[in-house]
């Protein structure tokens, strides 16, 4: 996709579709529709919309004008942004997102979104969601249709207000390209079914994300992982034909401090089986989709590498299967983690905390990591909480919280803090060895969150259980049905927030 900043009347685009927001300015019981234009050329252009109430402002509503009076653009499609004094850069991005998937539809290969002219965010965030919004919509998951469509958006123009400093706004166009196009290469990954992204191709396509990008990668195979005593890792990757694959990624801009050293830790099992405690057939299909922490991570450092804040970034992504066969761990079986820690196996399905146990020990021990973040499709008790609205937080640090909390904000993405009372930890006790991979039905994403707290030591680590809403099960307007990169953004706000 091509992108360009036109200073200028959004009047003056010639594009295929110029793009504007309509919120509502009135009450609840009189909506009163208002363009976010001072140009009256488009304010006209709305009025007979608005005075027969084909456009209101509601959320995410849409009308098209063709070849208004006044107007360059072929085409005039107006986007509802709901309540004038709730509207953010987010619903920005989703209006972006909305008409980029619209427009392709309908073979429109070229669009310029008008930046509104009264918001009550910076111009530069709003050009950020614009183009994040765009890029978001124009993935579509049909990859191996013999009859896939040639749909895509060839070109965005961002049509910013005469006046518009363009300093300001073109380094955030080129922000928003890396940090939109970050988010695809996750969803992409995730995409992908498990016969097509075994962990050595994984490994692959980090070892070539990361040669584009500049960032240093090393793949650690079983015989490392062994010799690291990894025993929490490799209890999982055993049962598998498939083998394993640590991969880490390190990111040193030179000038950086010594301190701090961040470490995102992703969860990337290819495929779920449950392992000898195997889930049930309906909807097994779906557990390609268990490597999403990992991508996320991966996505995230491709962003990172291109942004290039001042701060040091690690990212560890524990690559395996999760398979049931002779050679498979098996309920009641003790792994000695890389900690030093004695884990007993009560379900081994409950295996991405283990992956993620001797992930996190690495990134501490062995990489110097002074701050944890791990991701992972983690719990379905998460989901069971949350449903598939929220991402579940949690963390032993409040001060790294409101970090990521101010991070998650920025990015726009829906998360929620999760408790870690000391009390929790009791339900992880073994009568064997220190603890269990599985605290039972109850709370099930708390003690699964209490098993990983016991390998983060004193570091300050927030947990990300993305479950829920890696996934998107049904298409939205400015998203389509699949991996939706969640966390990619909040990563990469937090990771410039130590920079800044």
């Amino acid at each position: 996709m091509k992108f360009d900043l036109a200073i200028k009347n959004a009047a003056e685009v010639e594009t295929d579709c110029l793009v504007l927001v309509v919120v509502d300015k009135g009450d609840r019981d009189k909506p009163q529709a208002s363009v976010l234009s001072a140009e009256k050329a488009l304010q006209d252009a709305a009025q007979e919309l608005i005075s027969s109430s084909e456009l209101t402002g509601k959320a995410l509503e849409l009308a098209m004008l063709h070849r208004p009076v006044g107007v360059k653009a072929k085409r005039v499609l107006f986007v509802g942004g709901g309540r004038e004094n709730k509207f953010s850069p987010n619903d920005l991005r989703k209006i972006a997102g909305a008409a980029a998937r619209h427009l392709k539809s309908k073979s429109i290969r070229n669009l310029a979104i008008a930046l509104p002219s009264s918001v009550h965010f910076h111009a530069d965030n709003a050009v950020r969601a614009a183009v994040i919004g765009v890029l978001i919509g124009d993935f579509d998951p049909d990859t191996y249709k013999s009859d896939r469509k040639d749909q895509r958006i060839d070109s965005l123009t961002i049509a910013a207000p005469v006046g518009s400093d363009e300093k300001v706004l073109r380094p955030a166009l080129e922000e928003g390209r890396i940090i939109g196009e970050s988010q695809n290469f996750t969803r992409e990954l995730v995409n992908e079914p498990s016969n097509r992204l075994t962990p050595t191709i994984l490994a692959d396509r980090a070892r070539k994300m990361a040669s584009e990008t500049g960032l240093q990668c090393e793949v650690l195979g079983p015989d490392e992982i062994k010799a690291l005593k990894m025993g929490a890792f490799w209890g999982v990757a055993q049962g598998s034909d498939e083998p394993p694959a640590l991969i880490v990624l390190k990111y040193a801009p030179a000038g950086a401090p010594a301190e701090p050293v961040l470490g995102l830790v992703g969860k990337a099992i290819t495929f779920d089986t449950g392992g000898i405690s195997i889930k049930p057939a309906d909807g097994m299909e779906k557990m390609k989709y268990d490597m999403a922490g990992g991508a996320t991570m991966l996505g995230a450092m491709r962003a990172i590498a291109q942004l290039k804040p001042k701060v040091k970034v690690n990212a560890v992504i524990c690559a395996s299967e999760n398979m049931p066969s002779g050679k498979a761990q098996k309920p009641g079986d003790v792994q000695i983690a890389m900690s030093g820690k004695s884990i007993e196996i009560i379900n081994t399905d409950a295996e991405g905390r283990l992956v993620l146990a001797d992930g996190l020990t690495y990134a501490r021990t062995k990489l110097g990591c002074t701050h944890l973040v791990d991701a992972a499709t983690l719990t379905g008790a998460c989901v069971v909480a949350l449903a598939m609205v929220n991402a579940g937080i949690f963390a032993n640090d409040d001060t790294m919280y409101e970090r990521f909390e101010k991070a998650r904000h920025q990015a726009g993405e829906k998360m929620w803090r999760l408790p870690l009372d000391d009390e929790y930890r009791d339900m992880i006790k073994s009568s064997i060895a220190d603890i269990v991979n599985s605290g039972g039905r109850y709370g099930g994403a708390v003690t699964a969150a209490m098993f990983l707290k016991e390998f983060v030591e004193d570091k300050p680590w927030i947990h990300l259980d993305i479950a829920g809403t890696a996934w998107v099960d049904e298409a939205k307007p400015f998203i389509a049905k699949g991996p939706s990169g969640i966390a990619v953004r909040s990563l990469i706000e937090f990771v410039r927030g130590f920079a800044a």
